[in-house]
């Protein structure tokens, strides 16, 4: 009988040959308006090769040069302490937790954790970073989530030289876009007072998700901006589509986004399948999950994402702490759960959104989510600076707690490549 049931779910390749037809008639507007916008920054191979360009470390430079030239002094102490080994390797790093069992220890390298902190706001936190890593002997994260307004960090030479510097400590970063629905343009959302309206899409209303694309093009062929976040049905498809197209986008998918389930998943992986390019790859490099998700429903969808062949392609991004306000119930913090299913899942992400809940709620000012979508000028104005460096310190503390849990339990992670 299951067999039977089973067999109704095929799905006639004729449903191909439907899909193709709306794709490539010249009459669908759809379409066609996705494509006179890529028109407007040239071919897809033009497009790739200005991004490449752009993103060329003396190119950067320049702009740093251009836009805030006290930047590279803190870069060019970047690569000299990176040059002169001033931070932990891995090895040491693990010797420093295990003692000398570290050094018979076999180390589940295939499963390796990406560290992960968010948000990385403001380029001068990054060198207070690095600095208190090298003082404790402690790690950089891998990756970067950065949620500043791309206008405000362009203009002040925070976007040109965030960029330089994860090319010269090693990590991945994310940026994301200010086409996101939070300008006016959305209906639902008028600041806290309005939060429900996420329950009908925090993202691009109407023509949003074009200007969406139109901005990603803009950061992407002058600062070599690649990964972005993506918080929209609409413009995951887009940015499936581009990649179609032969413009080598790459995005996660946010938090909002409410993937909780393992169908959830499967529906978002199927579109990252039907889109992929003809060698298997995909722009979708990051899945972020729901804060609810548990290890079960992660380990339904890594099947499928097995199966899919998408193993070593789209991490599982896992929020392990969160901001202490305005986002979940606290305390929270799932590190035993990540420790408990880093073992045998591939390709997490521990995504660090908040500090020690024990710590942040002794802080005059914890983290708050909704810190995210100030400016800068606002910010220092109220004399809230100092108290959101620390609030990002507290989530590099965190992190680094995270790596100690998995070397305790002989679990291997992914730190800044060119410093550990």
């Amino acid at each position: 009988m299951n067999n039977e049931l089973r067999e109704r779910l095929k799905i006639s390749p004729d449903r191909l040959d439907v899909l193709n037809a709306l794709l490539l008639d010249p009459d669908t507007r759809v379409i066609n308006d996705l494509l006179e916008v890529v028109a407007r920054y040239g071919t897809p191979e033009e497009i790739n090769a200005r991004a490449k360009a752009a993103r060329e470390l003396p190119s950067l430079l320049e702009k740093v040069r251009a836009t805030h030239p006290a930047y590279l002094e803190d870069l060019e102490w970047l690569a000299e302490q990176r040059d002169k080994g001033a931070f932990i390797s891995v090895a040491e790093y693990r010797q420093k937790v295990l003692g000398e069992a570290a050094l018979t220890t076999p180390f589940a390298d295939d499963f390796a954790v990406t560290l992960e902190i968010s948000a990385a706001q403001y380029f001068p936190w990054l060198r207070v970073l690095a600095q208190r890593a090298i003082d404790e002997q402690a790690l950089v994260p891998g990756r970067f989530i950065r949620v500043r307004k791309m206008k405000e960090q362009e203009a002040d030479g925070d976007l040109a030289a965030f960029a330089a510097a994860m090319q010269i400590i090693g990590a991945s970063y994310v940026e994301t876009l200010d086409t996101k629905g939070t300008d006016g343009s959305n209906v639902h959302l008028g600041g806290p007072a309005t939060i429900t309206g996420y329950f009908g899409g925090v993202g691009q209303p109407n023509e949003y998700a074009l200007k969406w694309v139109d901005e990603y093009l803009y950061y992407y062929t002058n600062y070599g901006v690649q990964q972005v976040l993506n918080i929209n049905p609409g413009t995951v498809l887009l940015g499936y589509l581009l990649y179609r197209l032969g413009i080598d986008i790459e995005f996660k998918i946010s938090v909002f986004m409410g993937n909780d389930n393992p169908y959830a998943g499967l529906w978002t992986l199927l579109g990252a399948k039907l889109f992929a390019r003809d060698d298997g790859r995909s722009p979708l490099i990051g899945f972020n999950w729901s804060n609810s998700i548990n290890n079960e429903s992660m380990e339904i969808t890594a099947q499928v994402r097995q199966d899919l062949g998408f193993e070593d392609v789209v991490r599982f991004e896992h929020h392990i702490t969160e901001t202490w306000k305005s986002i979940v119930r606290q305390p929270y913090n799932r590190r035993d759960e990540l420790v408990a299913i880093a073992g045998h899942v591939a390709n997490i992400s521990a995504k660090h959104e908040g500090g020690e809940p024990q710590v942040e709620q002794a802080r005059e000012h914890p983290s708050d989510i909704l810190d995210y979508f100030r400016d800068k000028e606002e910010i220092i104005e109220s004399g809230d600076w100092d108290d959101l460096l620390v609030n990002f310190l507290d989530k590099y503390e965190a992190t680094n707690r995270t790596a100690w849990a998995l070397t305790e339990n002989g679990l291997s992670f992914l730190a800044a490549s060119r410093l550990h």
